[in-house]
C-alpha cells in the first residue's frame, strides 16, 4: 500500500509539473502559499492587510487579563498572582500587550502561533516567548503530535510532547484548516487573490505616475517618397531619446517638438477605462471580509453598511476580536494555567473595552430593573462577586409582593 502511494505521488508530481510547464501565458500569477511571501506581499506591501491585522492584534493585546480561583459554589477573583505577573511581563524585553500582539500577528499571517514556556530551576514557568511560525515544524507521531522542532540558521531545538497527557513546553494555536491535520489556515491565504489584485493596481498606478501619467503606446513614423526606413540603430536611438526627454514624473507635461510625419497609437487602456478605483475598492473590501474587519475602519470610502464609526468598532469587537480572544483564553487555560494550579482559570476584563460600552450600558440598565433577581444574582450577571446579605430580593419588590 505504501509503495503504491509513493508511486502515485511520484506520478502525480510529474503530471503536475507537465501541466504547469504547458500553462499558457496570460494567466494570473498568484502569491505562493509561503509564510515569507505572504508576510511580504500581504502585510508589508498591502496597506489594507497591514491595517486589518494591526486593528485586531493591538485591540486584543490591550485587554487586561483576569484570574479566578475555582470554589465549590463560585469563583473568586485573584488580583495578585505569579500567573498574572507572567502574562503582564512575559519576558524582560517585552511587555504583555506587545507579546499578545506578536502572537495574534503570527496567527493571522500564517494561521499558526507558537508560544514557548521557559522553566526556571524549580520547574516553574518563568518566561514566555512568541516564536516565528515559519521556523517551527510539527513532528507527527503514530497517535498525534510527538514533538516540535524550531530551526534558526544551523541551530535546531527539539521540544517533546508527552504522549499520555499531550503536555509540552510549546503551545500551538492554530486556526481551522479543512485540508491539513497539523497546521492552520490563515485569513491572508483566503484573501491572497484579492491581495495580488490590490497590489497589482497599486503598482500599475505608481508606474503610470512615474511615466508622466501616460499609458503605453506606439510611436509611428509614416514613410513617404522622400524618406528612408529607419535602421535598427536609429530606432534604438529614437526610443532612448523619447524615454530620456519625456518619461518620468519630472518630465510630466513637457512639450514635445517633432519634425516629420509622426503619429501616436495607444497600446493600453487608461485607468479610467480599466476602472481601477472601483476594482481596487472591491479588492480592499474582500480583504476586509477575510479578516472580519468592517471596511469603514480600513479607510475604504463609500461604505453605507454601518451608520457610524462607533457602530463599526462595536461590530469589529463583537464579531472578530472577542471570538478570537475567547479562543486564545481557552488555549491558555488548557496549557498555561495548569502549570500554576488546577483550580485557576484565566479570563479578561470586558468592562475595559470601550467599544462595548453601549452593549454594557444596555445590559446594566436591563438587569437593574429586574425586580425578580436578588442583589447577588444581579452582581453575578455583570461579573461581580457576591456580598453579604445579598441573597434577598430588593425591599420595594418584597414589600409589594407581601401587600398583594
Amino acid at each position: 500500500m505504501m509503495k503504491f502511494f509513493k508511486n502515485y505521488q511520484q506520478k502525480r508530481t510529474l503530471n503536475t509539473t507537465n501541466v504547469l510547464a504547458m500553462r499558457p501565458l496570460g494567466k494570473p500569477v498568484f502569491t505562493p502559499r509561503c509564510y515569507e511571501q505572504l508576510a511580504d506581499e500581504g502585510y508589508q506591501r498591502n496597506v489594507i492587510v497591514f491595517r486589518c491585522i494591526n486593528l485586531i492584534a493591538r485591540g486584543l493585546g490591550s485587554v487586561p487579563w483576569l484570574l479566578y480561583r475555582k470554589r465549590s459554589s463560585c469563583e473568586e477573583e485573584i488580583e495578585q498572582h505569579p500567573l498574572l505577573n507572567l502574562l503582564n511581563c512575559p519576558s524582560p524585553n517585552q511587555a504583555g500587550s506587545a507579546f499578545m500582539e506578536s502572537v495574534v500577528g503570527h496567527l493571522l499571517l500564517s494561521g499558526n502561533a507558537y508560544i514557548e514556556a521557559v522553566m526556571n530551576a524549580r520547574q516553574q514557568v518563568q518566561e514566555l516567548y512568541a516564536l516565528r511560525p515559519d521556523r517551527m515544524r510539527v513532528i507527527a507521531g503514530t497517535s498525534g503530535i510527538s514533538g516540535y522542532e524550531y530551526t534558526v540558521g544551523n541551530h535546531r531545538k527539539h521540544y517533546d510532547v508527552d504522549a499520555a497527557t499531550g503536555k509540552s513546553l510549546i503551545l500551538h494555536i492554530k486556526l481551522f484548516h479543512p485540508l491539513h491535520d497539523w497546521y492552520g489556515l490563515s485569513p491572508i491565504e483566503a484573501a491572497a487573490c484579492s491581495i495580488d489584485q490590490h497590489n497589482a493596481v497599486s503598482n500599475h498606478n505608481l508606474a503610470l505616475l512615474q511615466n508622466g501619467g501616460r499609458p503605453s503606446g506606439a510611436f509611428i513614423i509614416k514613410p513617404n517618397n522622400h524618406s528612408m526606413p529607419l535602421s535598427e540603430q536609429q530606432r534604438h536611438q529614437l526610443r532612448e531619446d523619447i524615454s530620456h526627454l519625456y518619461e518620468g514624473g519630472k518630465n510630466a507635461g513637457r512639450i514635445m517638438i517633432m519634425e516629420g510625419d509622426f503619429a501616436w497609437q495607444d497600446m493600453g487602456l487608461s485607468p479610467k477605462d480599466l476602472d481601477f478605483i472601483a476594482g481596487k475598492c472591491v479588492s480592499a473590501r474582500e480583504i476586509c471580509q477575510a479578516f472580519g474587519v468592517p471596511p469603514m475602519l480600513a479607510g475604504i470610502p463609500g461604505d453605507a453598511t454601518f451608520a457610524n464609526y462607533k457602530e463599526a468598532r462595536f461590530h469589529l469587537w463583537e464579531d472578530t476580536i472577542l471570538p478570537l480572544l475567547d479562543h486564545l483564553v481557552a488555549e491558555m487555560n488548557l496549557w498555561l494555567a495548569p502549570f500554576f494550579g488546577d483550580d485557576l482559570r484565566l479570563g479578561y476584563d470586558h468592562d475595559s473595552i470601550a467599544a462595548l460600552s453601549p452593549k454594557r450600558e444596555a445590559t446594566w440598565a436591563k438587569i437593574s430593573t429586574a425586580n425578580f433577581l436578588t442583589i447577588n444574582e444581579k452582581r453575578h450577571a455583570v461579573g461581580y462577586s457576591p456580598i453579604e446579605n445579598g441573597d434577598q430580593l430588593e425591599r420595594n419588590h418584597h414589600e409589594q409582593t407581601t401587600a398583594d
